[in-house]
């Protein structure tokens, strides 16, 4: 049985929109420092850091997929960049290093899913876990914060700086937000991901080269991961590797479900994650200014996304593929 996609008149993704406006109404009106200008900042560069993992976990999930490796890549993808500025190396080369590894590890995680045809949510947990202890290991040995030398120079600005009065970490959520909805709507390697996603057999027959796709999609979610993860970093002048043993990779996953993306593949959008984004983004600044104990946001934020998966299951039925497959 397939339930209907909308609630009356209203989408999934303008429930939520219409829930996110009277959120920040709400606290607009009862939390004394909600609408300081500190705290917005605080906000908007929150959000641009989910919302840049979100665009990376759509064209996954899209393509009936799932990264759970994606904060472990930022984290110790971008520690490693900045512990090779500290060491001397030029900081273009830094970054380009730091991103080609971030781009390997993707690539090695999409040939696992691919061509060994381990199930995604096994192989990008095994992957996360041996990213961080490689990283660990013998990237960025002895410590769990890598701080930003004076070296970092210019790119600096890419958590703190501002373009025209507008933090450079929106206008780079925004601008990452057009090129994944051009990416998607207008490319023929997006409709393959699409295609991919709603029936990967009737893909394969009609000559879309299903593995390579796949590979790529990963891919994409690892150079999303690194931007995302210089942002944290150049925001707060260091990157915490123990980010990677917190809830993060949740909270990704819940902007994706809640927005109105199907877990079971091949329907979904950008707008989609923007929505959820933008919602999860106000009730965890809103719970943070009340004080509310973090174990018990992520419990609400648990309770959220444990209700996301069932309204995503009523609305998108899993087929007889997909269930086979299990890919999630």
């Amino acid at each position: 049985m397939r339930f209907p996609k909308r609630l009356g008149s209203l989408s999934q993704e303008q429930i939520v929109f219409l829930i996110t406006i009277c959120m920040f109404l709400v606290f607009s009106l009862t939390l004394d420092n909600f609408l300081a200008t500190s705290n917005i900042l605080s906000l908007l560069r929150s959000v641009a850091v989910l919302g840049i993992l979100g665009l990376g976990m759509l064209i996954v999930v899209l393509g009936r997929g799932i990264d759970l490796s994606m904060v472990a890549n930022m984290a110790i993808s971008v520690a490693w960049t900045i512990q090779l500025v500290r060491v001397g190396m030029p900081l273009g080369w830094a970054l380009t290093t730091g991103l080609g590894f971030s781009l390997l590890m993707s690539a090695i995680t999409g040939v696992l899913i691919a061509y060994a045809e381990i199930p995604a949510i096994f192989a990008t947990l095994a992957m996360g876990t041996f990213i961080y202890g490689f990283g660990r290991a013998h990237l960025i040995t002895g410590t769990d914060v890598v701080y930003l030398p004076a070296e970092f120079g210019w790119a600096s600005a890419i958590g703190q700086g501002k373009l025209a009065g507008i933090p450079v970490p929106i206008l780079l959520a925004i601008a990452m937000a057009i090129i994944a909805y051009l990416f998607l709507r207008y490319s023929k390697l997006g409709w393959n991901i699409f295609n991919i996603g709603d029936n990967q057999s009737a893909a394969r027959i009609s000559g879309i080269p299903v593995r390579p796709v796949i590979v790529l999609k990963y891919v994409l979610s690892g150079g999303a991961a690194y931007v995302a993860g210089l942002i944290t970093a150049t925001a707060v002048q260091s990157m915490n590797t123990r980010i990677v043993n917190s809830n993060m990779i949740y909270d990704v996953i819940l902007i994706v479900v809640l927005g109105g993306v199907s877990l079971s593949g091949g329907r979904g959008s950008v707008r989609n994650v923007i929505v959820g984004t933008l919602l999860i983004g106000v009730l965890v600044n809103g719970m943070t200014i009340m004080d509310i104990q973090y174990t018990i946001q992520n419990v609400i934020k648990s309770l959220i996304l444990l209700l996301a998966i069932v309204a995503d299951s009523l609305i998108n039925p899993r087929d007889e593929q997909t269930g086979q497959q299990g890919d999630i």
